[in-house]
């Protein structure tokens, strides 16, 4: 890097905080501002598959990420009705595989280590953007209160309704999916003891899955209820809801998961959006990363991880570029535009295998799994080896 750039992350989330600590290790000025008057998370976990484990240690955040989180030792899949094991996949040896095992956490864990580790970066809260306006030489961001801030470059990393994004390429608006969630957090001690949740489990069923894991050393258990359904499409992830709405929904289902659910106090529930892959996300100094850029579906693990992993690639890039940071922003773009492409693509059809409506197509859907359980083939619980094989620190270093 021929100087040291200032850059400015709009929004303080996950993303932009590891994209914060990136930037800091090769060296660049960095100002983080969050419209939140404070740093937070929503009460929920995250999944943390091998790719997001390696970009975090790449930021020197592995040990720290073990003692926050939880490590299941398998991945299972079970019917909806009758509980049968339709996949086990062992996640035990990720780490000889993949380069790292598989871990879940609370989102306000992950977020709480990866601000705790920022060591220069100029954090300012309760600054709402409203616009960025970009150059070839620079890019400046205005905010609510009348505010601006320069920078050579600006990052969005503020969520799937970025206004960094709108000013950048204009307004439009995310894909609704059909589909509607609740989430719940219960203590570990308040589930059934007849019930496993030491795996990763998730319930597949017409019109609808549930996943249950563990986070917070396996204090908490995470549990996620997914439905097809054109009900409900505010997206706000903390609408309270009561537990019968879920119970309701899910009455026909087996009881070793449906007596998970009163051992969660507090419900939400929200309506489920993502964005078709983006044909760009850099123009002039500005740029995206995260949900900003590719937001996508939850259902491989993997919005989260892409968010930290392009933090990463940008500042590999511009430690390694030269004083064209428009060119740099190319370089990011195109080199993250394929892995993202198909973390979105692939999560939609999760979308679809998990929510198979007819017998015949969920016999040929389990039939998969114990034929490559049976004669070889990618063994993850959602043949998602491709993208765990990727190390983002590599880019980094």
């Amino acid at each position: 890097m021929p100087r040291t750039p200032r850059i400015l992350i709009v929004g303080g989330g996950i993303g932009g905080l590891a994209a914060a600590l990136a930037l800091e290790r090769v060296g660049a000025e960095v100002i983080v501002c969050e419209q939140s008057p404070k740093l937070s998370e929503i009460g929920a976990g995250i999944g943390l598959a091998p790719n997001a484990v390696k970009a975090l240690r790449a930021l020197g955040l592995e040990g720290k990420i073990n003692a926050i989180a939880y490590a299941s030792a398998y991945a299972v899949i079970r019917s909806w009705r009758d509980g049968r094991e339709i996949s086990r996949a062992y996640q035990g040896d990720y780490g000889e595989k993949f380069g790292a095992p598989s871990v879940t956490a609370h989102r306000a864990d992950l977020l709480g280590v990866l601000a705790g580790a920022l060591a220069r970066s100029d954090v300012r809260l309760g600054l709402r953007c409203t616009s960025v306006e970009t150059s070839e030489r620079g890019a400046a961001a205005h905010f609510a209160d009348g505010s601006e801030i320069e920078a050579d470059i600006v990052v969005g990393a503020d969520g799937i309704h970025s206004k960094v994004r709108e000013s950048l390429f204009g307004a439009d608006a995310p894909r609704f999916t059909g589909c509607i969630c609740w989430r719940g957090m219960a203590p570990a001690d308040a589930v059934p003891r007849d019930i496993n949740t030491d795996d990763v489990t998730l319930w597949m069923g017409p019109h609808g899955h549930v996943v249950h894991y563990r986070v917070r050393r396996g204090e908490l258990v995470n549990i996620v209820a997914h439905v097809d359904s054109d009900a409900w499409t505010e997206e706000s992830w903390t609408r309270e809801c009561n537990v019968d709405e879920v119970i309701t929904t899910y009455a026909r289902w087996n009881p070793a998961l449906t007596r998970v659910f009163p051992a969660s106090e507090r419900w939400y529930k929200w309506a489920l959006y993502d964005r078709d892959p983006p044909e760009r996300w850099s123009k002039g100094r500005a740029t995206l990363l995260g949900d900003s850029a590719h937001a996508m579906l939850p259902y491989l693990g993997q919005g989260a991880a892409m968010a930290i992993e392009d933090g990463c690639v940008l500042a590999g890039l511009l430690a390694r570029g030269g004083d064209d940071l428009g060119d740099v922003l190319g370089a990011y773009e195109r080199l993250r535009q394929p892995r993202v492409r198909e973390a979105v693509l692939g999560s939609r059809a999760r979308a679809r295998d998990n929510h198979l409506t007819s017998r015949f197509a969920r016999l040929k859907r389990d039939l998969r799994y114990a034929w490559r359980k049976r004669f070889g083939g990618d063994q993850t619980v959602f043949q998602a080896g491709r993208l765990y094989d990727y190390d983002a620190g590599r880019e980094l270093a």
